[in-house]
């Protein structure tokens, strides 16, 4: 099975290869070179950087959601569909990605999904309509949505023997950019003239510096492409499990002559229905939490800190749970326990939303880290880094689609019902069902196995 990567690895300097940058990483190799530390630390950087923008884009908005309303004139109807662009626009594009993957390599793909976030957030302020606005919305978020799916591959070959550590450092960058853009958003707003469109623009100026450290890696990986060529060595089987998927990770391309039939896997469904739940209830709180408390009488300010205390959250928890997660043989009891984090968190916000209002943005919060532990079980439910590309999109398109229907309906019950009564029943009622699938995605087993 492993036939192809050893004559791989024997073609190709064994110094150039992100297969010596995972060693160095992790303490294997005795002497490593240091163009492969160099590597190793620019992965780093680059990882840390992309996740930092893969929300900013959704939580500025929600933050001044009533102001772009107003000055777009949308009703709460169309504003739902506003909020239920990102989990859609992640499903459809993050499908794309292995393919796109295979065929320019993750490191290719990602660079260029942080281009398209720049663009998107660049372009959107200039918007002069709703149709204009969603269309650079959709940009940025097409960008979102192939890096969201490939950042767990990344980790799985850059890093095999340190998944848990790695998913958590993303997590806790994914979450830490969140925050911040819904806590700085409001006030950077009003110190820049109390445009919304300036307020939501800034943020491309972080989505433009993540670009800079994608590009050496891509350079290196067509440097090394060349190289492997030149040896004669078989050029095709490296791209065709995704780039540095061979040197990486030292993963068979037999993976790819046998591909997994993942629809078959009753866990790549359990963890597809787990992420798409989850999805609903983050897409949920970005989008209209900060409103939820505004009509409760909170000044728009403190809603917006109220959203990045939810959000902060998970820059610690997003680096405990996923160490947590691999040590245990079975995730279900996170599951659960994030779970009623998150039916109390909404009885709390259906009883009494300003009173109690920090405490519900505590807990939700909480609840909200079942992402990172989804992420991790990804890593988790397959042996094979060809595995984790292909669950990993599975698990991802299909959890956005299921998400779609969640925030529109909300904004649906909001207008109709003239009151949030309904729309956080429907919240909180979708944690039950949340809890089952994760924990029979929680379970201690592989895709490979079932398919």
């Amino acid at each position: 099975m492993h036939d192809e990567p050893q004559t791989l690895e024997t073609t190709a300097p064994p110094a150039r290869t992100p297969v010596t940058a995972t060693a160095a990483a992790t303490g294997d190799s005795p002497a490593p070179d240091r163009s492969a530390v160099w590597l190793t630390r620019l992965v780093v950087v680059a990882l840390v950087l992309a996740a930092l923008n893969l929300r900013p884009a959704i939580t500025s908005l929600g933050a001044l959601l009533e102001e772009v309303r107003d000055g777009l004139h949308m009703s709460g109807s169309v504003a739902g569909v506003l909020t239920s662009v990102p989990p859609l626009c992640f499903a459809v594009f993050g499908i794309t990605a292995p393919r796109l993957a295979r065929r320019f390599g993750p490191s290719a793909v990602v660079c260029a999904g942080m281009a398209a976030i720049f663009a998107g957030l660049a372009i959107r302020p200039f918007a002069s309509g709703t149709v204009g606005f969603l269309a650079a919305s959709a940009l940025a978020l097409m960008g979102i949505a192939v890096s969201n799916v490939l950042m767990p591959v990344i980790v799985k070959r850059y890093f095999p023997g340190r998944v848990g550590t790695m998913t958590g450092l993303y997590s806790m960058a994914l979450a830490l950019g969140t925050s911040l853009a819904a806590a700085a958003t409001v006030p950077m707003t009003e110190a820049l003239g109390g445009s919304w469109r300036t307020g939501i623009g800034v943020w491309a100026v972080l989505a433009a510096l993540a670009v800079l450290p994608w590009i050496p890696l891509v350079r290196d990986r067509g440097a090394r492409a060349r190289a492997g060529r030149a040896a004669g060595s078989a050029g095709e089987d490296v791209t065709s499990a995704g780039g540095e998927a061979t040197s990486a990770g030292g993963e068979a391309t037999a993976e790819t002559a046998a591909p997994l039939r993942i629809t078959r896997s009753r866990t790549a469904w359990a963890l597809a229905a787990f992420f798409g739940l989850q999805a609903t209830g983050a897409y949920i709180t970005m989008g209209w939490m900060p409103q939820i408390f505004r009509d409760a009488g909170v000044p728009a300010g403190t809603a917006g800190v109220l959203l990045a205390v939810t959000m902060v959250m998970g820059v610690p928890l997003a680096f405990v749970i996923p160490g947590l997660a691999t040590r245990l043989r079975n995730q279900g009891p996170i599951v659960v326990a994030l779970g009623l984090c998150g039916l109390v968190g909404y009885s709390g916000l259906y009883l009494a939303p300003s009173g109690g209002a920090w405490i519900w943005a505590l807990l939700l919060g909480v609840s909200n880290c079942a992402f990172p532990l989804a992420l991790t079980m990804i890593g988790l439910r397959s042996r094979t880094g060809a595995g984790v590309v292909r669950l990993s999109a599975f698990a991802q398109s299909v959890g956005y689609l299921i998400s779609i229907p969640g925030p529109l309906l909300v904004g649906v019950l909001y207008q109709h019902s003239g009151g949030w009564g309904l729309p956080i029943a429907l919240m909180a009622g979708l944690m039950i069902p949340q809890m089952i699938v994760g924990i029979l995605a929680g379970r201690a087993r592989t895709v490979e196995d079932e398919c």
